[in-house]
């Protein structure tokens, strides 16, 4: 799937109940036909862009999409770009992180913060975005361990309090 969380404060936001960032509702690619896999919304983000959806849609496992690679990072970039405008512009964070699987497809990051900068239009012109594109969407800086030493961090911090 698509996760996502957001922080304020130092705290992780939480209302009702966790953020559900990967059931955005984003514009459809230009000529995009694909159904979407989400069992609840069909074209949602996680219907579109995550794993799975890139599986159904190119019959294949991401790695193994060869000559493909190409189009796959195309079309995924546009819908991430689009939820990271919406994104942006909803919470205006400081950074976005962006990891997991899909995040490997070769030049899928360079060609989702551009993708984010087109559909941003310059609307953000925040000191804070001064530095860049590069500065603001980044990779996790603990790679491949984030996700579980973040789970951890949680649990410490839950069996403190």
């Amino acid at each position: 799937g698509v996760g996502g969380g957001g922080m304020a404060n130092g705290e992780l936001m939480h209302g009702m109940n966790h953020p559900e960032m990967g059931h955005l509702l984003i514009p459809r690619a230009t000529g995009d036909d694909f159904p979407g896999v989400c069992p609840f919304h069909g074209d949602c983000l996680e219907g579109m862009a995550a794993g799975p959806a890139l599986e159904a849609r190119w019959k294949r496992p991401t790695r193994e999409l060869g000559s493909l690679t190409e189009s796959a990072v195309a079309i995924e970039a546009d819908y991430l770009g689009s939820a990271l405008m919406n994104l942006t512009l909803t919470l205006m964070p400081q950074r976005i992180i962006l990891g997991g699987g899909v995040m490997k497809l070769p030049g899928l990051l360079a060609a989702t913060k551009a993708a984010t900068t087109g559909k941003l239009a310059g609307y953000v012109q925040d000191a804070r975005m001064s530095s860049g594109i590069d500065d603001f969407i980044v990779r996790p800086a603990l790679g491949d361990e984030a996700g579980i030493l973040g789970a951890i961090a949680l649990a410490r911090r839950l069996a403190a309090a």
